[in-house]
């Protein structure tokens, strides 16, 4: 069973590891070039799609993670398991404390400079998505070191 919540966690970071990065170079910075006339409809489309991709893998990903704390792989170091699970929660942290407070003012109409503030508070995630993408592809590999020596 261990071993499906593994790949189911990585799977899962993997699939917001991409989803990050395309949100944070193409998705926001759009957001400045759409226009004021078309910006509440634009961003209403993208606040109600987007909701639909990456909360069910951020649920996903945060219920593997704790699976993985109370149950984690032979010879997983709990240090590492424990490092990332802090970074997912600085995740959660910025999206509920940040993000979605600037989503909400962007609701009302156009402010680039919410939407600066966006783009640049976004690197933060992205570098946590991004470190965890690596932690757990270096666990994955160290995990599987002993089958692929024998």
């Amino acid at each position: 069973m261990i071993a499906l919540v593994w790949i189911v966690h990585l799977g899962a970071t993997f699939a917001m590891f991409g989803v990050i990065w395309m949100v944070q170079v193409v998705q926001y910075p759009l957001f400045a070039r759409v226009g004021e006339e078309s910006f509440a409809a634009y961003h209403a489309g993208h606040t109600a799609y987007i909701t639909w991709v990456v909360l069910p893998l951020m649920f996903v990903e945060l219920g593997t993670a704790l699976w993985l704390l109370v149950s984690p792989p032979p010879g997983a170091p709990a240090l590492a398991i424990w490092v990332g699970l802090v970074a997912l929660l600085g995740i959660w942290a910025s999206t509920f404390l940040v993000q979605v407070p600037q989503h909400e003012i962007l609701a009302r109409g156009l402010d680039l400079g919410v939407v600066g503030q966006l783009v640049r508070g976004n690197w933060l995630r992205t570098g946590l998505w991004t470190f965890r993408a690596g932690l757990y592809l270096w666990l994955t590999v160290e995990l599987s070191r002993p089958a692929l020596d024998g």
